[in-house]
């Protein structure tokens, strides 16, 4: 099935793209731009609260970060930010309710690496989603930590890399599902490494989790801040994480790029972004936009994504859907690879 895109881009677009755009896509674009409809739309706005729709329960990694950003959005809108969880479908659900708000400013959504760049390729439901949201600005990063269970006596990088390689095929990796990001990390950390970790899926990171702090599976990856609590109990043990540098809270663990494998390094950074739904006024994104940069360059966001081990990236319009189509295309070849097929 070919990867189709959730998220149509934001004009002015380059001319020379413009040109290379056939009609139907050139076509495709104008109409989403409806969206720039007179600049009084914005005149007044916000006015009133704005939801911000999350496509995962509560407590997880989107919802905490989502939070943060809905705090400091309150402070640079000058309106209550109200965060909606609506979890299901490994964020599809979600995704489905931002793309049927109504254009307006006041519904704006949180994308994920997962519902952006993995969930079109998974399900075909999201196919009808093509077009249907608008990226605003990708504004946090978050890296990934690779963990093992105590029994299986490693300490590090080296000497799980070396375990692994000695005895292909006897240890094992929970995943959230087939398909979700932790599959495709262990599935490129296999092939990458020549490795033969065998790969279990779960119905989600909680049952997972609780496998492998059982030993009932010896490896499993997770993002940071959900992953510490783990970690600084001794229940799991970190060997390598991926990010630009080493996490302060976890000063002995070399990221993947350090240790030379820049494409695993970049697979396991997430990233949290705000959308909205296509036919949203210019004007009222592009205040969405400001403010959205302005609220991660708050002193108190900042601290807290700090705690949370989460980086303020600051990607707007004019890189962000970029970013989604290659990701968008990366990820349909690793799913491909994998042999998982759209449900």
């Amino acid at each position: 099935m070919q990867a189709k895109p959730l998220f149509q881009p934001l004009l002015p677009l380059p001319r020379r793209t413009l040109l290379s755009l056939g009609a139907s896509s050139l076509a495709a674009v104008l109409c989403g731009l409806s969206l720039t409809s007179p600049a009084h739309a914005a005149d007044a706005y916000p006015n009133k609260p704005v939801k911000l729709i999350v496509p995962f329960a509560a407590g997880g990694s989107t919802d905490i970060v989502a939070r943060v950003i809905a705090e400091g959005l309150r402070s640079t809108l000058g309106q209550p930010v109200v965060v909606d969880n609506k979890a299901g479908a490994g964020g599809l659900i979600g995704t489905e309710s931002m793309a049927q708000a109504a254009p307006d400013g006041y519904t704006i959504g949180m994308a994920t690496v997962s519902t952006a760049t993995i969930n079109p390729s998974l399900y075909m439901r999201a196919a009808k989603l093509e077009g249907r949201l608008l990226p605003v600005a990708n504004l946090v990063t978050m890296p990934s930590v690779y963990m093992v269970h105590p029994k299986m006596g490693v300490k590090d990088f080296p000497g799980f890399l070396a375990k692994l390689r000695a005895q292909p095929g006897a240890y094992s990796a929970g995943v959230p599902g087939l398909g979700t990001l932790g599959h495709l990390m262990v599935a490129s950390f296999n092939e990458t490494m020549k490795t033969q970790v065998q790969i279990v899926p779960y119905r989600g990171n909680g049952p997972a989790l609780n496998d492998a702090l059982a030993g009932m599976v010896q490896v499993m990856t997770d993002q940071l801040p959900s992953a510490m609590p783990q970690i600084k109990g001794g229940k799991l043990i970190p060997v390598a994480l991926s990010g630009d540098s080493r996490s302060p809270d976890l000063p002995d663990v070399p990221t993947f790029k350090e240790l030379g494998y820049a494409q695993l390094n970049e697979l396991g950074i997430s990233w949290f972004g705000v959308v909205v739904p296509a036919g949203t006024p210019a004007a009222i994104v592009r205040q969405l936009q400001d403010a959205s940069v302005k609220a991660v360059r708050l002193p108190e966001v900042q601290k807290h994504l700090k705690l949370l081990g989460a980086s303020v990236t600051e990607m707007d319009q004019s890189r962000f859907p970029a970013q989604i189509a290659s990701e968008l295309q990366r990820n349909k070849a690793l799913l491909d690879k994998a042999g998982v097929k759209p449900e």
